[in-house]
């Protein structure tokens, strides 16, 4: 099992004097056109993934940042946009992911204090949606658990499922990532009742605890990443 705890010591290793790193995660909501919370988490961690499995991020532009950014906590700031503000968004280097009526871009990491201009307007909190329904997921998806415990705001749910996906991604063996990576790293989120999650806690490979900086405690088990032994 791997589990993060962002509160340990441990996980922040950014030097000192220098801002942290964050991944700037946007999300389109337009109005009368609002996606549901269910796909823009499912989006959300597809795209992360596929910003770290992109050859650019491998050895090519996006090296550089994306790598000291994972050299520090895992980081992500998502926000909402719309009209023009998702076009100028969407227009930095980065991935866009449309799933089940959601679009969702992730750009490069970045300073804290050096955002983009382009994203850092952009508002990070408020945002409902409605919540939608799962749906079956391709064969070969990443199931992310999300935890019955807590509520958790879109936006917030969002960057817990993919702090899953990352974490998974980074574990996975090559073997067992073949059918994901068939998928283009596809993700489903499932919300288990109360002893459905405590079973699957006991045995994931991979659990998520939150470091408590907004909406929830912090040492918080939010997310599950399940996939076949």
């Amino acid at each position: 099992m791997t589990e993060i705890d962002p509160t340990a010591v441990s996980a922040y290793r950014d030097p000192p004097g220098e801002a942290p790193w964050a991944l700037p995660i946007v999300v389109r909501v337009e109005k009368g056109a609002e996606p549901t919370a269910v796909a823009v988490a499912e989006a959300t961690a597809t795209a992360v993934v596929r910003l770290l499995d992109d050859p650019r991020t491998h050895d090519g532009e996006w090296a550089a940042p994306v790598h000291r950014w994972l050299d520090g906590r895992i980081r992500k700031v998502a926000r909402r946009a719309r009209g023009a503000r998702w076009t100028a968004a969407a227009e930095l280097p980065g991935v866009t992911v449309v799933h089940h009526g959601a679009q969702v871009r992730v750009c490069l990491p970045t300073p804290t204090d050096a955002v983009p201009p382009e994203i850092a307007k952009l508002q990070v909190a408020g945002l409902e949606l409605p919540a939608g329904e799962t749906t079956p997921a391709k064969p070969g998806a990443l199931s992310i658990a999300l935890t019955p415990h807590v509520t958790m705001s879109p936006l917030k749910a969002a960057v817990q499922t993919a702090h899953a996906a990352q974490l998974a991604y980074a574990i996975m063996s090559g073997d067992d990532m073949l059918p994901w990576r068939d998928t283009d790293f596809e993700v489903g989120v499932c919300f288990p009742d109360a002893a459905t999650w405590a079973r699957l806690a006991s045995s994931a490979r991979v659990v998520v605890r939150d470091a408590g900086f907004t909406e929830i405690p912090p040492g918080t088990r939010t997310a599950l990443a399940l996939w076949p032994v």
